[in-house]
């Protein structure tokens, strides 16, 4: 089986859609207009998706002050350090930075609802087909 997407309930998924394609490149597959405003976003793949949607047959999670290793998406990132610089110029906020061992850049941070964004550079790549697309992009 392949993984179609992930979703997620938000407080405002129409703006987060529009700062998620703005700034991390994703695109808007289908969105509704209406609530509960479910839009799913795509990465530049075409094959993983991201659902978001204000549904208030539930609460939303309280993304502001759970810790990132609960839940986060990840983005692979050729450069962490400049699109670290980029996002938190586009109002996300940085909650660590580190360096592993094995060469890997890992840095994390909050977008403005809250929710724990990632950004990925392996030292030894997981996804070399979508790590080698992106290196030869930037």
């Amino acid at each position: 089986m392949k993984l179609e997407h992930f979703a997620l309930n938000v407080e405002n998924p129409l703006a987060m859609a529009d700062w998620y394609v703005t700034n991390l490149g994703l695109q808007i597959v289908r969105q509704a207009t209406v609530a509960p405003f479910a839009t799913f976003m795509a990465d530049d793949s075409g094959r993983i998706m991201v659902e978001i949607y204000l549904n208030p047959a539930d609460e939303v999670p309280p993304y502001r002050t759970m810790n990132p290793l609960l839940v986060h998406l990840a983005f692979v990132s050729p450069a962490p350090d400049e699109d670290k610089e980029r996002l938190v110029a586009a109002g996300a906020t940085l909650v660590s930075d580190q360096r592993l061992e094995d060469g890997s850049h890992l840095v994390m941070l909050r977008d403005p609802w809250g929710l724990a964004i990632q950004l990925c550079k392996r030292g030894k790549p997981m996804l070399t087909a979508v790590e080698n697309n992106l290196n030869a992009l930037h």
